[in-house]
């Protein structure tokens, strides 16, 4: 017999499972079908298990400098990274919170069918397309014939065609996260936000890091004073960067040795050795083998395409969020397309932000933030623009934290003085930027929130006095 419900969801990961929640505490009867492992890339191949070996490397780094804040460490003896227990480590924290999603599903009889799904067309089993054949781990099969559908696939990385993947030496982000050992040197493939945050993290670690970027600047999609303090840190670490650089794929050689391969930078041929190579070049959406030819749901680009307000797709009772919708793709982006698209779905007006208003992370250290227009975009979009930029030096918190690197940028429109962006380089940058976020929901003009009393001495007064800035009455 299929398995009736209102809402079928395929993919289990925080857009997912997100959707799965709100759906259920609606009084929706829901049923999830995950391949893989609730709690999706940003769980177990992203966002946790990377954050986890950064903050190791964090701790590292500190321990290293320690002299520099008056404890000494006993001559003769010698600070070392157990890798394996860095790794033991991140592998607890990411099965601590699996069990808590599988928790969560079974605290809201939420139905997890463990298997490959795959949309069909009108059938017995209804006369509209969106059922779903279920190839089941054991050879079986399932049918779970829904109102609605969710697509929630998620993303994967992007390859280069041409160069010998081997899982081990060349690698993705996926397999760089279950390496048994640290390299020695790396040459990193991308100079974006993975790229970025594993060169932070290895170099921390004590590993020879290169970077290859195409573009002009790493971090292309951010604000260029944010490229420019990125760049200067990771510098400042050792980190050799190549921008405007082009790898030539038919180069790339592994052996037992180590990785070589070849780029082109400025006219040059300039080879590159190194113990392993990550390429880190963006993702691409889970669209493939999905049914989706059963269907109206069209695909753009290589991720499904959707209505910006509601997240249906061309039909209207599918509907689809996170990376695989393509945008902004981030855990929490997902989450809110998820809540969004179940609000939808249950009558109710849907509140989706637009993807520049939600906030975007960079966990290197020191870390960066950002949510809104860079300056360039909004000069690009006419906007009449003013800004500006607070150094974190001024601030009494950030000399006793010891992590003085950075800003807080303002961007604001002289004319009608909305706020337009925020932009943060320094510790705990990730974390200020709530307050930003919260101000654009609000709608709360800069004006407003320097006015708002800041505990001092705090790093968040960084975002006070580069608000207070913008109209000339910083105390700094």
């Amino acid at each position: 017999m299929p398995i009736e419900v209102d809402v079928a969801i395929l993919g289990g990961g925080p857009g997912g499972y997100t959707a799965a929640v709100k759906a259920a505490r609606a009084g929706r009867s829901v049923a999830i079908v995950e391949m893989d492992q609730l709690g999706g890339t940003c769980l177990h191949r992203g966002c946790i298990p990377s954050k986890s070996l950064l903050r190791s490397a964090e701790v590292f780094a500190t321990v290293n400098e320690a002299a520099a804040y008056g404890v000494a460490i006993s001559e003769g003896t010698s600070v070392s990274v157990d890798w394996k227990a860095v790794m033991t480590r991140k592998n607890g924290i990411v099965e601590q919170l699996h069990k808590g999603v599988q928790a969560l599903m079974a605290q809201n009889r939420i139905q997890v069918i463990n298997g490959k799904g795959r949309i069909i067309g009108p059938s017995i089993f209804s006369p509209k397309s969106g059922a779903i054949a279920v190839e089941l781990a054991g050879g079986e099969s399932e049918t779970v014939v829904p109102k609605n559908v969710i697509i929630a696939t998620g993303s994967r990385p992007r390859k280069l065609e041409g160069i010998p993947y081997d899982g081990e030496r060349i690698v993705t982000s996926d397999e760089a996260l279950d390496w048994a050992s640290r390299p020695s040197s790396i040459l990193i493939v991308g100079g974006g936000v993975i790229g970025v945050e594993w060169a932070s993290m290895l170099s921390d670690f004590g590993t020879r890091v290169t970077i290859v970027e195409t573009a002009d600047r790493l971090l292309p999609g951010e604000d260029k004073d944010v490229s420019s303090e990125i760049a200067k840190a990771l510098k400042k670490k050792g980190v050799t960067t190549f921008v405007s650089a082009t790898l030539r794929s038919e180069s790339v050689n592994a052996s037992g040795d180590g990785v070589r391969a070849e780029i082109e930078v400025k006219g040059e041929t300039v080879a590159i050795d190194a113990e392993r190579m990550l390429v880190s070049v963006g993702r691409i959406g889970n669209v493939d083998n999905l049914g989706l030819e059963n269907t109206d749901v069209k695909t753009e680009k290589g991720f499904v395409k959707v209505d910006p307000a509601t997240l249906q797709t061309g039909e209207s009772h599918i509907y689809a969020i996170g990376d695989c919708i393509g945008g902004v793709q981030l855990a929490h982006a997902a989450m809110h397309e998820g809540n969004a698209a179940v609000e939808h779905m249950t009558g109710h007006k849907p509140s989706r932000s637009a993807d520049r208003d939600i906030p975007r992370c960079i966990y290197s250290r020191p870390e960066a933030a950002s949510i809104g227009w860079t300056e360039h975009d909004a000069k690009a979009q006419g906007f009449d623009v003013k800004t500006a930029k607070l150094p974190l030096r001024v601030l009494g918190k950030a000399l006793v934290y010891g992590e003085s690197e950075g800003f807080a940028k303002v961007v604001a429109d002289k004319t009608t003085g909305d706020l337009l962006g925020v932009h943060l380089v320094g510790a705990h940058a990730t974390e200020l930027i709530a307050e930003a976020a919260l101000a654009k929901l609000l709608d709360a003009i800069p004006w407003e929130i320097g006015r708002a009393i800041h505990p001092h001495p705090t790093l968040s007064e960084a975002m006070q006095e580069a608000m207070l800035a913008l109209e000339g009455a910083s105390g700094h």
